[in-house]
């Protein structure tokens, strides 16, 4: 276990287990590296699973009939995805996910997740404690979507997108800074559900209000603290 996997367990909901018993739930697991825009998991795909983020953004998107999506779930280092296929009967994948930039994941065995599950309670409560945190996260995320403006959305995402660069969380982040993330305005609407030209006409009124700058598939966030005001942080995500 190198230093990069093990620093994504220590802000995982596995952080607590003892090095021994990580070891057990992490038998047969393989590192994978999955480049931007790749989609890893489809909707509907059955197979258990449960993977780690070591670097990189993935998201959990939905997609409309008109074709639109909505990003629903940001998932960063230490962030763990497929833990309900572990254990719910007839599972099948809700939601795909996709890589926003590079990324790399721990990929473990179910088997050896499930079986570790079965003989030691701190791992039944290790993954409990995660599929909880799920529960409360979409359950906010749905009031999330459903309630708060475009401008709020994308504030969110802009957030989330430029967390990935830093080194503590960006509500701690001081308030001077400027951030650059890259994205694109197409990427921007598909994340928050909305149309290009919407979000066009929200980055013209943060631009005017000095909060951001924007450049071909590069926004320069001016102000963190600003943005942080418009929408608040989701520690769930």
């Amino acid at each position: 276990m190198d230093a990069p996997v093990r620093l994504a367990l220590s802000r995982s909901n596995l952080r607590d287990l003892p090095g021994d018993v990580l070891d057990e739930l992490i038998v047969g697991a393989s590192r994978v590296r999955i480049p931007a825009g790749s989609v890893t998991h489809w909707e509907g795909e059955h197979a258990p699973f449960l993977e780690l983020i070591i670097n990189g953004v993935v998201r959990v998107f939905i997609t409309a009939p008109d074709g639109r999506t909505m990003t629903i779930r940001y998932c960063r280092p230490g962030a763990l995805i497929g833990a309900p296929s572990l254990f719910a009967t007839g599972y099948a994948m809700p939601a795909p996910t996709q890589a926003l930039v590079d990324a790399e994941l721990l990929r473990m065995s179910p088997t050896a997740a499930r079986r570790a599950a079965e003989h030691d309670l701190r791992v039944a409560r290790a993954l409990l404690g995660e599929l909880s945190e799920r529960v409360l996260s979409f359950v906010w995320e749905i009031s999330g979507s459903a309630f708060a403006t475009v401008r709020q959305r994308l504030a969110r995402h802009l957030l989330d997108l430029a967390s990935e660069r830093l080194p503590e969380p960006a509500s701690e982040h001081p308030s001077g800074s400027e951030l650059v993330v890259t994205v694109s305005q197409r990427e921007l609407a598909e994340a928050v559900g909305t149309a290009r030209e919407v979000v066009v006409r929200v980055l013209r009124e943060l631009r005017q209000d000095g909060v951001v700058r924007t450049g071909r598939d590069q926004i320069v966030i001016a102000d963190p603290a600003r943005l942080i005001q418009e929408y608040g942080w989701n520690p769930g995500s």
